[in-house]
């Protein structure tokens, strides 16, 4: 048992080894904490911490080695499901020259974990492993000239297998354990050191099998809702009917008779009960009488875009001017105008939000499926009013997470009500109607487009005006923070998601403006590739309806106007992959019954990261209007491939998670709440549903690598509404395509 004040060495040392090396003083631990297994995940077991910040620019901040030469690797990114774990395992692998199976991964514990930011934006590659390559190359120099000066040979005639530094002629070595010998390194990260070449990679580049899986899949892996401390009790929050209604009276003389019933909490508009079993948590909440105010705020939803389009300009972002767009368009041999829009989509994540907080000795600790430990930890702080240095986030992993979902708003509720019991563990789970009920959402996005084209078909002005919150990617005010009246965030935040409303071709003259609204309808939050999808999703199809006017090829259109050479040899592998056959869109023979077509879609991500490139291949039933998708076929380039598996696995959940959110998903609502609170009311895609995905990667060992867990879903949907016009010439602009819509949208082009 290790004492509540105990330093980072000792959490270490739990696992039965000795830490020697790369431990900071000043790290006080959780009583009980225990070293995770190598390939399971950090769940510490219970305690108040006092949570010190980690230093991002120390070796030690991201390292430990124990006397046996076996590797903690902590990191702030975390592993959603996506398998970034692994990845970032095989790059400090990789730069130490040791064993992937000798390294314990430890995640998003902000006593524990150096603040690499929030998880997201496909950046836990990208900008934390390539934080941790350079710890680990940096230590691995130290290590290596140690080695030198106690071999007594240059350090140039060492090389290092498996963790044990030895001379090129051979011989005995010396192994990490012994050169660490009991000191921290006390090294700062050289950001400028020489990473290994990438001609003598062993471990990156390699498939490596998910470290999680076989825990998965055994049923021994622990998520969020499998976690349970030792006289833990389990709470519900009552919602109310309505979201700005206001709470009236509680009859608490109503639940008394629940047996184990410990406590009900009311605290401004929040309302919560505890009791000593979660059913009986879940009666209470059910049987509770409570009294609420009316509120009918919100637009009736068939108005959703007049709404749009009627809610004050904050301020505009231009995102590209180019030459004078509104000269040339009047000039063009032919113009052409459309308007997209995307519906507003709830996360809808498998497993309904989960959280378990404590307060003990005056200090919070957190077990969370949250994205964002560290930022939790500040808006935890904030809400209770408590120190930051008082509070301590654990990361625990949730059952999906495609963004800000409502992780931390459970965080938050649990935090609450560990108040009113101080001392005591309390468990909050949430049920699906909160999740889909309260969770933030992807906001409404409302696009109109202008081109024109010359004589030759090429074209000459583009104009787009996209119609989107304000607000950039930052913290989103906690649900209970709002009903209790408690110290939250102000800003609005659904994300970066201005990126890629400009064009990635080359155009002579074009304007690309974002309208910033003062307001959206819910509380917006990112959900994965925010702003990028819909943005690339209208781009896109009206390229498409620009090829079509033109009579070109939509592929080689695309080709015409990219100077980009890695995006040009993309879309020629591409053609390739999905057996292009090069003609325009539609097919001249439409036929009747079930229609098949193809569509094409390209991005570069953000306009300066990762290349992708899909082609749909659809049915369309023109009696039902059902559209099922046949086949995807996609190449990735993202720079440097760490784990080719793990980049497939990421590539094929964008394509199913997209292909739902385009042809089934759409939030619903009347005057006063989310009324979609149940997969029947909020379908997601089946699996019979799952077509078949062909996937190529274009790995680039001596680039740097590029995120993966959000760019190939940029491009589902405009790849299935161009594939719909091919089959049908009908051209749908609004997601999601439902049998109803794309229907009505085919009786309206007869």
């Amino acid at each position: 048992m290790i004492s509540p004040k105990a330093s980072r060495r000792a959490f270490l040392g739990a696992g039965g080894s000795l830490v020697i090396g790369f431990a900071l003083g000043g790290r006080a631990l959780a009583q009980g904490q225990q070293a995770p297994a190598a390939a399971g995940p950090s769940a510490p077991a219970g305690g108040a911490a006092v949570a010190k910040s980690v230093a991002i620019d120390d070796v030690d901040g991201f390292l430990a080695i124990d006397a046996d030469g076996k590797v903690t690797l902590f990191s702030g990114k975390v592993d959603l499901g996506t398998g970034v774990r692994t990845a970032l395992i095989q790059m400090a692998a990789e730069e130490l020259d040791i064993s992937i199976e000798r390294i314990t991964f430890v995640q998003g514990d902000t006593a524990l974990t150096p603040d690499q930011g929030p998880t997201y934006g496909s950046l836990s590659v990208q900008n934390g492993g390539m934080q941790i390559r350079q710890a680990a190359a940096t230590a691995r120099k130290q290590l290596v000239e140690t080695a030198a000066q106690r071999l007594n040979v240059p350090a140039t005639e060492l090389v290092v297998e498996d963790g044990t530094v030895r001379r090129r002629s051979g011989g005995p070595g010396v192994g990490y354990g012994e050169l660490v010998g009991g000191r921290d390194f006390s090294l700062k990260v050289d950001k400028d050191i020489t990473t290994k070449d990438p001609t003598q990679f062993r471990v990156v580049g390699k498939s490596v099998q998910r470290l999680d899986i076989p825990e998965k899949t055994t049923g021994r892996f622990t998520y969020m809702h499998d976690f349970r401390l030792d006289g833990m009790l389990h709470a519900r929050v009552v919602r109310p009917p309505a979201l700005q209604a206001e709470l009236r009276e509680v009859d608490e003389a109503s639940v008394q008779g629940i047996p184990g019933l410990v406590k009900i909490v009311r605290e401004g508009n929040f309302l919560g009960v505890i009791a000593e079993s979660e059913w009986s948590a879940v009666r209470a909440s059910q049987e509770l009488k409570v009294t609420w105010s009316d509120w009918q705020g919100l637009p009736e939803q068939s108005r959703l875009w007049e709404h749009v389009r009627g809610t004050r300009v904050a301020k505009d972002d231009v995102t590209s001017n180019v030459g004078n767009a509104g000269e040339a368009m009047g000039q063009g041999a032919r113009r052409l105008s459309a308007t997209y829009d995307f519906a507003i989509h709830t996360h809808g994540s498998l497993g309904p939000s989960c959280a378990v907080a404590e307060i003990r000795d005056g200090k919070l600790t957190c077990w969370s499926a949250s994205q964002m430990t560290h930022n939790l930890r500040k808006q935890l702080a904030a809400m209770m009013r408590m120190p930051e240095e008082q509070v301590r986030c654990i990361y625990l992993e949730g059952s999906g997470c495609y963004g800000r979902n409502g992780h931390e708003d459970a965080a938050g509720d649990a935090a609450l009500l560990a108040r009113a019991v101080e001392g005591r563990p309390v468990r909050v789970q949430w049920a699906r109607q909160d999740e889909h009920g309260w969770d933030p959402k992807g906001p409404p996005t409302l696009i109109d487009l202008r081109g024109a084209l010359d004589a030759q078909g090429n074209i000459v002005a583009w104009e787009s005006e996209f119609f989107i919150p304000q607000g950039a990617a930052g913290n989103v005010a906690l649900v209970p923070a709002e009903l209790a009246g408690l110290p939250h965030e102000e800003s609005m935040a659904p994300g970066n998601i201005i990126q890629n409303s400009a064009l990635p071709y080359a155009v002579p003259n074009i304007h690309t403006v974002c309208h910033r609204l003062e307001n959206t309808l819910f509380k917006p939050s990112w959900i994965r590739t925010p702003g990028r999808m819909q943005n690339t999703y209208a781009n896109e199809c009206f390229l498409d309806e620009l090829a079509a006017a033109a009579r070109v090829d939509p592929l080689d259109f695309r080709l015409r106007h990219l100077k980009d050479e890695r995006g040009v040899e993309l879309l020629r592998r591409l053609a390739v992959l999905s057996r292009w056959e090069s003609r325009p869109s539609p097919q001249r023979s439409m036929g009747s019954g079930t229609a098949s077509g193809r569509g094409v879609s390209y991005v570069k991500y953000e306009l300066n990261r990762t290349y992708v490139g899909a082609v749909a291949e659809v049915e369309v039933d023109r009696g039902s209007g059902e559209i099922r998708v046949k086949r995807f076929s996609v190449v990735h380039d993202c720079g440097q491939v760490i784990n080719p598996d793990g980049v497939r696995n990421q590539v094929e959940g964008n394509v199913l998670h997209t292909i739902s959110r385009t042809l089934k998903e759409e939030l619903t609502w009347d005057r006063s709440m989310v009324t979609s609170l149940d997969w029947a009311s909020y379908p997601v895609i089946t699996f019979p549903e799952v077509p078949e995905i062909a996937i190529e990667l274009l790995d680039r060992p001596g680039e740097k690598p590029w995120g993966a867990g959000e760019p190939s879903a940029a491009v589902i949907p405009s790849a299935i509404s161009n594939a719909v016009f091919d089959a049908t010439g009908v051209r749908l602009r609004s997601v999601p395509f439902t049998p109803p819509r794309v229907k009505a949208a085919m009786q309206q082009a007869t």
